[in-house]
């Protein structure tokens, strides 16, 4: 049982870090053919490298790692041993591929159209970091900083990154006196921000059912035994009917909303279901609520009693 509990283990490691070399590839091409011959800034540690490249020289790919290895020590504390290993591992690789790329695209990989070299660029750019992250891997840079911010807050990742990366873009300026390149460096950001957001939410989406039905009971079960999901059953009385009836509120993933659907067509295709789309589920079995308590502050009449202590690591 051991063995096959680590068999499977292995396999979703191993499974994880084939789709960041992927996402990091994806990356690495978007950034290299298409943003950087159009010596556009597009942020992060990427854009900093790229700053550094325009002005002195230095490689994208030298200049990346060393930074990344820089940024690390100060937050691997923070942000977990798992997480440390696999941003090594994904910055060393982002800065291979940079190393090996560039060389190979001096010129943009569209002639004469930079806003097609910068959004196309940049929706590569933001599929990578995004399948990057689904797979809990990181191309390095600001998303170290995303990271340790999302490991408290309910911050989005592309909104924290969007924050973080726009004083290296408009820093720019300082190099090439252009307002274009700054505009350039706005959309990339911009665009790399929302498709990495789209992917990363996409994959966590959840939605709520809505079931109404005479075999109520069974549904609900096979929805535990084979959706794995949990079901709330609820009183309620049909207003034309006047008859009591009984409603399964089931929550799930965006993904398993077609095994709830099969399960109900299944069992009773009379039954009534709505289904909604939720912004947010926190509990067991989804997201995580990370919010910082603030300490209570005791009034006048708490005066003399003993205080009390709000542990926030706890309760994030």
């Amino acid at each position: 049982m051991t063995l096959i509990r680590d068999k499977k283990q292995f396999l979703t490691q191993l499974k994880d870090y084939i789709m960041i070399v992927v996402g990091l590839a994806l990356y690495a091409f978007g950034f290299t053919a298409f943003v950087l011959p159009e010596k556009v800034v597009s942020g992060g540690l990427a854009g900093l490298s790229s700053l550094i490249y325009f002005k002195f020289g230095i490689p994208v790919a030298i200049t990346n790692y060393t930074l990344n290895v820089l940024l690390l020590l100060t937050a691997f504390r923070v942000v977990g041993r798992t997480f440390v290993i696999r941003t090594v591992f994904g910055f060393t690789v982002i800065s291979i591929f940079f190393g090996v790329m560039q060389p190979l695209f001096p010129h943009p990989f569209v002639s004469g159209q930079p806003f097609m070299n910068i959004i196309l660029g940049s929706i590569m750019c933001g599929l990578g970091v995004g399948l990057a992250f689904i797979h809990n891997g990181s191309t390095g840079g600001t998303d170290i900083v995303a990271a340790m911010v999302s490991k408290r807050t309910n911050v989005t990742i592309g909104r924290m990154i969007l924050y973080t990366d726009v004083f290296i873009i408009s820093s720019s300026y300082l190099l090439f006196h252009s307002i274009d390149k700054i505009v350039y460096g706005f959309v990339t950001l911009l665009v790399v921000s929302f498709v990495c957001d789209y992917v990363i939410n996409t994959n966590r989406q959840a939605v709520q059912f809505t079931i109404i039905s005479e075999k109520w009971e069974e549904i609900a079960n096979s929805i535990n035994n084979e959706a794995h999901r949990g079901c709330t059953m609820l009183h309620g009385t049909g207003w034309y009917t006047k008859r009591d009836v009984k409603m399964l509120i089931v929550m799930c993933r965006k993904i398993e909303s077609v095994t709830i659907f099969r399960i109900i067509k299944s069992i009773d295709k009379n039954a009534f279901v709505t289904q909604a789309n939720v912004n947010g589920v926190y509990g067991v079995g989804f997201d995580e609520v990370k919010v910082k308590l603030h300490s209570h502050k005791p009034s006048p009449a708490d005066e003399g009693k003993a205080p009390i202590v709000i542990d926030e690591d706890k309760q994030a």
